[in-house]
């Protein structure tokens, strides 16, 4: 969308899960885009002051995306800095002292980012279009005609909704000649979408048949690699630790509906090793990667497999484990995220938040961490049906990460 519209992406944090309500696309009950904006602002300040914040592009490898010239980026802590004129060094800290003049031009500068108060000319242009009322798309088909997904005569009625879906091309909408055009800042709402009945909740930009340069940032952006830190352990640990042909089976059995489906997830993988066993010679390798904690193993298919040494070796890893904790700390200093140089004047503002915006706790990177071992896993994959988690995985196998070479950390 950033490049399309030929601005500047602002590379936000991970959140935590479930700290913004987004809603559901499909039954048409979602935030605003106003309400999702204060909240993820509220959040971020959160981060910040505890001294948790990590950046997307710390975890997610876009170096190539920006040394192409396909985005321009800028961190969004450094945006802030100098957008809002903030004090970083107060913004950053967990002190109880925080002068009062800061907590309200904090509270300023967020209702003006996230269209509280409405859009400001030469200023900011707040999105209030969401998933429910449009689809966004680029050359693909005439603007403003109706999209395929409608809300049924049954849920209209129900939640009283009188909106219809059209499809509108972004370039069209809130490009050249459009009131968005003269914002020097665009804020959108939400931009997940997904897949359903035909059509994608919210964007719908597959190709760009007269633009080859967007063509080529599709292409691009299909598989984008974690940071080498990450992508590096998790090559050596199947080749240093497990050092032999494996199995990843990725199984979710506790957040959701998953819990509900245990006989299922674990039919599919007895029915890959009784496969492999008559097959090959045992013991077969298997690394494990699980939400469900290695002391609620017993009485499980898991907890059979772990007691069977002779047919089965079993590898996972932890949370606290060395090997994840290292990770965690060289990516806290090498801070990918601040390295963007797309602004040169900008380099006081990254100065500053790198001194006093430093980690107190280092990033999650597990998760990161057994995706990459799973893309490595040679006697295949055997994935939880309807996770997200393993459609990744299954992306970074299609596109050979594990078989790529051990890279170094780069440098803009």
């Amino acid at each position: 969308m950033a490049s399309i519209l030929n601005r500047t992406l602002i590379v936000s944090p991970i959140l935590d899960h479930h700290a913004v309500a987004l809603g559901s696309c499909p039954k048409f009950r979602v935030q605003s885009p106003k309400e999702i904006r204060i909240s993820v602002w509220d959040h971020i300040i959160e981060l910040l002051r505890s001294r948790r914040y990590v950046s997307m592009a710390d975890i997610i490898d876009i170096s190539s995306l920006l040394s192409s010239s396909l985005v321009r980026a800028i961190d969004f802590r450094v945006f802030v800095s100098l957008w809002c004129d903030l004090n970083v060094d107060l913004v950053c800290s967990n002190g109880l002292n925080v002068p009062p003049s800061l907590v309200e031009s904090l509270k300023q500068c967020g209702s003006l980012l996230s269209g509280i108060d409405g859009n400001i000319n030469q200023c900011l242009y707040a999105v209030d279009e969401d998933c429910r009322t449009t689809v966004w798309t680029y050359q693909n088909g005439v603007d403003g005609m109706l999209d395929s997904f409608q809300p049924d005569e049954q849920l209209m009625k129900r939640k009283k909704i009188s909106y219809v879906r059209r499809r509108r091309d972004v370039y069209k909408t809130l490009g050249p000649g459009s009131k968005a055009e003269s914002a020097t800042v665009l804020a959108f709402g939400s931009l997940f979408t997904a897949p359903y009945k035909g059509s994608e909740l919210y964007i719908d930009i597959q190709n760009a048949p007269a633009d080859p340069r967007i063509n080529a940032l599709i292409n691009k952006i299909e598989f984008l690699p974690f940071v080498p830190e990450i992508v590096n352990l998790g090559k050596q640990f199947a080749s240093q630790t497990i050092k032999a042909p494996f199995l990843c089976a990725q199984l979710r059995l506790l957040d959701g509906q998953f819990k509900n489906h245990w006989k299922a997830t674990f039919l599919g993988l007895r029915q890959k090793l009784d496969s492999l066993r008559q097959a090959g010679s045992q013991p077969i390798h298997i690394f494990v990667m699980t939400d469900l904690p290695q002391g609620n193993w017993t009485g499980s298919y898991l907890g059979d497999l772990a007691m069977d040494s002779a047919n089965f070796k079993l590898y996972f890893l932890g949370e606290n484990d060395l090997l994840v904790m290292n990770t965690a700390k060289k990516l806290a200093l090498a801070r990918h995220g601040l390295r963007f140089k797309s602004f040169p004047g900008t380099m006081d503002a990254v100065a500053k938040v790198e001194k006093h915006c430093s980690l107190d706790i280092l990033p999650d990177v597990l998760l990161y961490i057994e995706e990459t071992i799973c893309s490595c896993a040679s006697l295949g994959f055997v994935r939880t049906t309807g996770s997200t988690i393993a459609q990744s995985i299954e992306v970074m196998r299609k596109f050979g990460l594990c078989s790529s070479p051990i890279r170094t950390a780069f440098a803009l």
